[in-house]
């Protein structure tokens, strides 16, 4: 059974720093790309960082790029996303996502990965 289950989303501060991590189990975590997505209140689900198979590539939203950081663990079957300087505007359920596409360039396509956790809530507060 395939399960992404992601942890580390609490409140804090406009300033502040924070880690996700997606630990996966049910599926060969080193074969797929994995993605960051995130879901604002009333907003749709938007792109926030992917990375390949190896951790040798990562693709950014230009709204998190220079703040966040996307890596992998593949020993530990496990994915994390680093925020830094977080702002209120960053306030989302935070989901991670696993795909099996080879076209990097789709990696911001929601479409693309078949599998989610259920996410977990960050909210900053100003």
């Amino acid at each position: 059974q395939v399960q992404l289950v992601e942890s580390g989303g609490r409140l804090v501060q406009a300033g502040d720093s924070l880690r996700l991590s997606c630990a996966t189990s049910g599926f060969t975590f080193s074969r797929y790309v994995m993605g960051w997505f995130r879901q604002a209140p009333g907003k749709e689900r938007d792109f926030v960082a992917a990375v390949s198979w190896s951790g040798d590539k990562t693709r950014y939203a230009d709204s998190v790029k220079g703040r966040f950081t996307i890596f992998r663990d593949n020993a530990k079957n496990t994915v994390y996303l680093r925020m830094n300087s977080l702002k209120p505007e960053d306030t989302a359920v935070y989901y991670c996502a696993a795909s099996y596409e080879s076209n990097w360039s789709s990696m911001g396509d929601s479409r693309v990965y078949s599998n989610w956790g259920q996410g977990t809530q960050v909210f900053v507060s100003s």
